[in-house]
């Protein structure tokens, strides 16, 4: 039993160890939705939040409170109004909103508190400080409707924030804000969570929601063929936007998208959508490949993009040592001219980092991705992984249902990103023909979901 467990927790181990050093230090900020505490997820999470924390993370974290805020009016048998999309706080919704902040920052402060021995909290430290990090202004009187004590971020103490992380604590910042005459305001957690992680120009901004993510087919239902999108492009996600409905409820497609992309638009690199109800997905997220909600990645078109003629050179640069040293075909520069446009190439300071192409076999529904090549000057920095993601999505939009590539050397790096080795004679007849035998190279495929 004990050598099944070595065989597979150690390589597990070692799989994430580059993830652990990756975010050591990096700066996360985490809006935690009221419904997840109203679902009783607030013991593992905090278990999970300790454990990224205990591996050199700073954690801010954001809790939300609209059920708690719900019940509370409901006890009072007072009305729950909204317009916009935003919760009208008048007198009694403040006191209820002002009640459950309070409840609710005992018990995140108690879930990290715990240390019980055989449990993930156990030998564990964590300091969580909370205060009055964020000034406000009200909403005011928007087509006619008084908002009355809501209001909007105005500004967030980073130095404050700042300090405190450096102290090793983690903060805790609770939908309220404060106007310079001390008049509180009732935020949403998602405007205050996007407002910090953009002022602390955070590493990553993290939402645990009810939504599992954002689906390939945006707005239909959960099913096999319509999987979550796990990276969507910055412009990808503005233009998924701007074809759906404004967002009103937490629910809705574009609701925790729409932050999403403001954070990214903004300097923060990248802003996930996770699912509380998957246990552990925060962990999966941070430290799996393939994460398990949607991230919104800021890419930016001049660093990762389709090649054009002018790249040729650049290419044929980037690829020809290995092409010496064996581990890729060689290509002319004819060959490289007449299939540019099949290219995928990072560039940076008018430099290619790394490439990759795209040969489509449309009556096999799938396509080859070859001659993929990152600089030694950048490897281990995910400039493979960007190719690759690029690339299976120039597959997605052509209707493909996987890519396939041929290699040598490289097996293992393929294996651990999804694809599995096939015999030769499952490649498409048009590209059978052209498999040089002598090579005796390995074929791989990756379906895409």
């Amino acid at each position: 039993m004990s050598t099944v467990f070595n065989f597979t927790f150690v390589p597990w181990f070692r799989s994430v160890a580059p993830y652990i050093h990756m975010h050591r230090g990096k700066t996360f900020v985490v809006g935690l939705a009221g419904e997840a505490i109203a679902a009783g997820k607030l013991q593992h999470i905090a278990q999970d939040l300790a454990l990224i924390q205990s591996m050199g993370v700073r954690i801010v974290l954001v809790h939300g409170f609209r059920p708690q805020v719900n019940e509370q009016l409901r006890v009072k048998n007072h009305p729950a109004r909204y317009s916009h999309g935003v919760r009208i706080t008048d007198e009694v919704a403040l006191d209820c909103a002002q009640e459950a902040a309070g409840q609710l920052r005992y018990e995140i402060e108690a879930a990290f508190s715990q240390g019980l021995p055989n449990t993930p909290m156990a030998g564990s430290t964590v300091r969580v400080i909370s205060g009055n990090f964020i000034t406000a202004r009200p909403v005011g009187v928007v087509d006619g409707v008084d908002f009355q004590h809501s209001g909007v971020v105005r500004k967030v103490d980073v130095a404050g924030i700042t300090r405190t992380l450096d102290f090793g604590a983690m903060v805790l910042i609770s939908p309220f804000g404060f106007s310079p005459t001390g008049e509180a305001f009732n935020l949403t957690m998602e405007e205050v969570a996007t407002s910090v992680a953009i002022a602390l120009q955070a590493d990553k901004l993290l939402f645990l929601t009810e939504v599992p993510g954002i689906r390939v087919r945006a707005g239909e239902p959960e099913a096999e063929d319509n999987p979550i999108d796990t990276e969507l492009p910055l412009a990808a996600a503005e233009a998924l936007l701007a074809q759906l409905p404004p967002a009103q409820q937490a629910t809705d497609v574009g609701f925790y998208l729409q932050h999403c992309a403001k954070a990214c638009k903004a300097g923060v690199e990248r802003s996930h959508i996770l699912p509380f109800a998957v246990d552990g997905s925060l962990l999966l997220e941070i430290y799996v490949h393939d994460g398990i909600g949607t991230m919104v990645v800021d890419e930016k078109l001049e660093e990762l993009r389709e090649a054009v003629p002018d790249d040729v050179g650049g290419i044929l640069q980037l690829i020809e040592p290995f092409e010496r040293d064996g581990t890729l075909v060689k290509r002319s520069r004819t060959e490289i001219e007449r299939d540019v446009a099949n290219y995928t190439v990072i560039e940076h300071d008018g430099v290619i980092f790394a490439c990759a192409a795209l040969y489509p076999y449309p009556e096999a529904r799938t396509a080859e991705m070859a001659a993929l090549t990152v600089s030694p000057q950048s490897q281990g920095q995910g400039d493979g992984e960007k190719i690759l993601k690029r690339v299976e999505q120039r597959a997605r939009g052509m209707g493909l249902d996987s890519i396939f590539v041929l290699t040598t050397r490289t097996k293992h790096w393929f294996l651990k990103r999804g694809f599995v080795q096939v015999d030769p004679d499952w490649l498409p007849e048009a590209r059978k023909r052209k498999y040089n035998w002598d090579r005796r190279s390995l074929v791989l495929v990756k379906r895409l979901a």
